[in-house]
């Protein structure tokens, strides 16, 4: 896989494609890395409070819980 960022000088680029990929389908998207920040902000843990069923809350805490305890017993 190839991928980088670049910053256009102009309405156009020139695409050098890795010998292997010749004959292949593959993909080329151009996406302006601002509107994807722009689409999806950052979220926090608050933006999904009340998404997990309590049942489904209550297994994951004691997963969780039981997991701290074994990582912190005494080897």
């Amino acid at each position: 896989m190839v991928r980088t960022i670049i910053t256009p000088a102009n309405t156009s680029i020139q695409v050098v494609i890795p010998k292997d990929y010749v004959g292949k389908p593959i993909e080329v998207t151009c996406l302006a890395l601002e509107e994807l920040e722009e689409k999806h902000p950052a979220k926090t843990m608050a933006d999904f409070f009340g998404t997990l069923p309590t049942e489904t809350y209550k297994e994951i805490k004691e997963h969780t819980e039981q997991a701290r305890k074994e990582w912190n017993r005494g080897f």
